[in-house]
Parts: structure tokens; C-alpha cells; sequence
């Protein structure tokens, strides 16, 4: 896959940072969101598919990103296809470090360093090109206003940024009540990004252990699947507190 494109785990995460602050909004959920990014990367890159309410691997080959590359082969070593609520409910050490510090080396952000209560070490990121960040925007704001049916891509990050609490961000206030429902609405437009958004709001609301009922999960049901909480085979488990060099702002 050529580096000419931004993926939606870049395009999800450029929408998320605030330029007046430097932050992630929702940053909790965005590092599900940014998960759920990959598999819908991969699938628009024909590497994997979905299977019922779980995820396949059908063509292995590397797409030449480093760190889609990287879940590519996590998903290959599980063997058999994943539940997409527990791909994206396992957890992924600093895996929105990773794409801000590809973004930085982009040109696309620009690390801020900075302190927390005077003492300990942040860094915040600004955009530094904010035609990209308005030109992601603006496909958002045309499928919501036209009610045109959006190009898959878009229909998937639309997806993403409803499932991981970004309405309220983009669109805030009562002003913004009927953009967030049409938000909302543009989930049907892309199955594979349908799927991994309804993943990644049942990891929220703590519903990883039942499988979806619907047409997004139709496939197998009734195996017996791992405990929610249960990392991902062959992911590193994010510790819950531990020695940082910098904190990196949420």
C-alpha cells in the first residue's frame, strides 16, 4: 500500500486532536477507535474480511505500513478468525503514541512539550497542516449535509468518530444535535466500518462477551469465545500504572 493515502486510523486520530489544547478529545475510546481503524484499513486493502461478527484474515501479504503490517500478523498468528470485540478490547501498548509520532514525522502534527502541575513532563501535539484536518472535515460535513451516500472510507470514519464519541467534539451544543444524529446515521453505509464501530461501542459498554445479534453478525454463533477482558494473543498488556519518561497528554 503506497504512502500517498492517510489512513483512517491517521485520518480518525488528526480528527480527534483539538487545536486550541493540543489534546485528544475521548482519548479513552480512541485508542479502541484507532484498533477498530486498522481492521477497516485492512479490509479496504483486501487483507482481511469479515466473518459474521468476527474478522478473517484472507491474503497475509504485507501492505508495506510498518504498523498495519504489525496487526496483519497478529491477526495471521491467531490462526482462525477473532471476534472483533475482542481484537479491539485487547489492549495495544501506546498505539496512539505510535501513530502521533508518525504523524510528527509526517509534518502532519508538532510535538508541544510542556509540564503537568509544574513538574511532570508532557507533550501535546498541534496540527501544523490544517488543510489536511480541514479537508477530512469537510468529506465528514458533505455526507451529513448532501445525505449523498458517502465513499467507503469516509462512511467508515464517520463510523469510528460516532462509535468513539467524537459527535460531541465536531458538532457541539444543541446546534449540533441534528449533525451528530446524521453522524450516527452514516454508520450504514459501510459494513465492514458498521461492524467494527458497534465493536468498538460494545467494548464500552462492556458487552464483549455476547456476541451481536443483527445483520452485522449473522456468521457463527454459540462458540465459546475468551473472557472480555482477556488480552489479544500476542499483544503486550498496557500496564495500568508505571514509570513514563514524558506523560504524553490525553
Amino acid at each position: 500500500m503506497g504512502r500517498s493515502r492517510r489512513t483512517i486510523p491517521e485520518e480518525l486520530l488528526l480528527l480527534a486532536l483539538d487545536p486550541a489544547t493540543g489534546t485528544t478529545a475521548q482519548p479513552q475510546s480512541l485508542d479502541l477507535g484507532l484498533a477498530g481503524a486498522q481492521l477497516v484499513e485492512l479490509a479496504l486493502a483486501g487483507r482481511i474480511a469479515p466473518d459474521g461478527d468476527r474478522i478473517a484474515v484472507v491474503v497475509p501479504r504485507p501492505t508495506g505500513d510498518p504498523t498495519l503490517d504489525c496487526a496483519l500478523e497478529l491477526l495471521r498468528r491467531r490462526g482462525a478468525p477473532v471476534r472483533a470485540v475482542h481484537w479491539i478490547g485487547g489492549p495495544r501498548l501506546g498505539l496512539r503514541q505510535v501513530y502521533l509520532s508518525h504523524l510528527e514525522r509526517c509534518g502532519m502534527v508538532a510535538a508541544v512539550p510542556g509540564q503537568m502541575c509544574g513538574v511532570l513532563p508532557t507533550t501535546r501535539y498541534q496540527a501544523t497542516d490544517t488543510a489536511i484536518s480541514r479537508e477530512i472535515r469537510s468529506r465528514l460535513d458533505s455526507a451529513i449535509r448532501t445525505g449523498v451516500p458517502p465513499d467507503p472510507r469516509t462512511a467508515a470514519l464517520a463510523a469510528l468518530a460516532h462509535a468513539v464519541g467524537l459527535g460531541k467534539h465536531l458538532y457541539p451544543g444543541n446546534e449540533g444535535r441534528s449533525s451528530r444524529s446524521r453522524l450516527r446515521d452514516l454508520i450504514r453505509h459501510d459494513p465492514m466500518g458498521g461492524l467494527v464501530a458497534h465493536a468498538v461501542m460494545d467494548v464500552q459498554n462492556g458487552a464483549a462477551a455476547q456476541p451481536r445479534r443483527g445483520p452485522a453478525a449473522t456468521g457463527r454463533q454459540g462458540a465459546p469465545a475468551p473472557r472480555a477482558t482477556e488480552p489479544a494473543r500476542g499483544v503486550p498488556m498496557q500496564p495500568h500504572r508505571g514509570s513514563m519518561a514524558r506523560a504524553v497528554a490525553h
